[in-house]
């Protein structure tokens, strides 16, 4: 029986109430009440600091200074996991608000009631801006589907939109949570697209905007460093020389890469469940809706120091463990519905803040004041013993690797090895061996 009413509550069917029940209800010019409500549904405790509100499962007290309901108020007693750290990011809930207001303004097209769809849309703007963020309690861990938080958004949007139109807090009149606010809409529906969205926002406004500038500042040292020649390293050991802009070009590659294989994913990211309500078939909801409802969304929103290392690098290691975890969420998918969409996006959502944050925080603490030490770069390209590589051509493989194996023996140059061996003559290594010489093919 709960696994019904919850599919009940996740998916309204496209039904209006009957003129002559509103025209009669409190707060709209009559005195009755509808049948199908409780008695006394927001009936006032007598010390004024909670409202009485009801769910299927019977009485609850809501806060008379929230705009949540009973639903919510539920969720809270039965998901007491982790406190206020671990609640609903607020980029999600932001993306709920600008899907609430797409959806009614779609609805207001198949014949919701104007007044009621304005009301909605303007409280959904409202949590889309922010502004009403005390009032979503609810933590990651619920319900897999996201489904306490849907109804937590349908509840505060109906609330305030109540209180625009001079109704009562609770009474769901004139705007129902579930009729008016998730017309056309499922929770199997609603979070994933909430998903989509706030990952979307989240990617072009912190994580690529980050990159971008790392990028940007890694290119500009690679240009300033292009005449400092350093010997490279391979294995954790001295290789050939390069510049040290080509080093930094390495670093400036890996960061464009990444923000290609980022854009690479956006479209499927772009890609919004409404529409698909309870299983994806689209029950309750209307030929064209989904469509609109993108549509609609889219209109919204097209948008030298040791520590910054190990910050970045600890940012890495938690973006690989939430990599993990969201590997893991998704691989449990049962049937129509995967179940792990709360802690999905959590760490999706924290992945990229994260990014985002250490790359403008390491650009800005860090690769900016990058500064070359050429006297010891020079000093450490002078005495590799690697440059003997460029003896290969003249004396051959065999007669270059017994310089640098004695050199490495005796610890002396090459230079004064070569010499000793009787190979060649100081003036044929100063000739053969120059590191600039040394950059790329001739």
């Amino acid at each position: 029986m709960y696994r019904a009413l919850r599919l009940l509550a996740r998916s309204r069917p496209l039904v209006r109430a009957p003129a002559a029940a509103l025209a009669s209800a409190p707060g709209l010019g009559g005195a009755a009440v509808p049948s199908f409500w409780p008695p006394n549904a927001a009936r006032m405790a007598s010390q004024n600091s909670f409202r009485i509100e009801y769910d299927t499962f019977g009485e609850l007290k809501v806060p008379n200074d929230k705009y949540y309901g009973a639903q919510t108020v539920r969720s809270t007693m039965n998901f007491k996991i982790g406190g206020v750290t671990e609640r609903m990011p607020t980029p999600v809930i932001k993306a709920f608000g600008i899907l609430k207001r797409a959806a009614a303004e779609v609805n207001q097209d198949y014949g919701l009631d104007p007044k009621i769809a304005n009301a909605i849309m303007k409280a959904a703007d409202e949590v889309a801006e922010g502004k009403l963020n005390d009032h979503f309690p609810l933590v990651v861990w619920q319900t897999g589907s996201g489904t306490q938080t849907n109804m937590n958004v349908n509840e505060v949007i109906s609330n305030r939109a109540i209180e625009m139109l001079g109704g009562e807090l609770g009474s769901k009149i004139p705007v129902h949570p579930n009729d008016h606010v998730n017309k056309s809409q499922s929770s199997n529906d609603t979070f994933p697209t909430a998903m989509h969205i706030a990952a979307a926002i989240e990617v072009h406004e912190v994580l690529l905007p980050g990159l971008q500038k790392l990028h940007d500042a890694l290119d500009a040292k690679s240009k300033e460093f292009a005449q400092i020649i350093k010997i490279g390293r391979t294995h954790t050991q001295d290789a050939v020389p390069l510049t040290l802009g080509q080093e930094f070009s390495g670093y400036v590659q890996q960061v464009k890469y990444a923000m290609t294989r980022i854009k690479a994913a956006m479209p499927r990211i772009y890609e919004l469940a409404a529409g698909g309500t309870a299983v994806g078939t689209g029950l309750n909801t209307r030929i064209g809706f989904a469509e609109k409802v993108a549509a609609k969304v889219a209109a919204l929103t097209g948008k030298v120091n040791p520590t910054q290392c190990e910050a970045m690098t600890m940012v890495a290691a938690q973006v690989m463990g939430n990599h993990v975890a969201v590997t893991v969420g998704g691989s449990n998918g049962h049937f129509e519905l995967n179940v792990f969409k709360p802690m999905m996006i959590k760490n999706v959502l924290h992945s990229a803040r994260l990014l985002g944050d250490a790359s403008v925080s390491f650009t800005e603490n860090c690769v900016v004041g990058i500064q070359a030490n050429t006297e010891r770069i020079n000093k450490l390209m002078n005495e590799s013993l690697m440059l003997v590589t460029a003896l290969n051509p003249h004396i051959g493989y065999d007669k270059a690797a017994k310089i640098a194996k004695t050199a490495h023996k005796n610890g002396s140059t090459l230079k004064e090895t070569a010499i000793e061996l009787g190979y060649l003559t100081a003036e044929q290594f100063d000739e053969w061996v120059k590191p600039k010489d040394m950059l790329g093919p001739k």
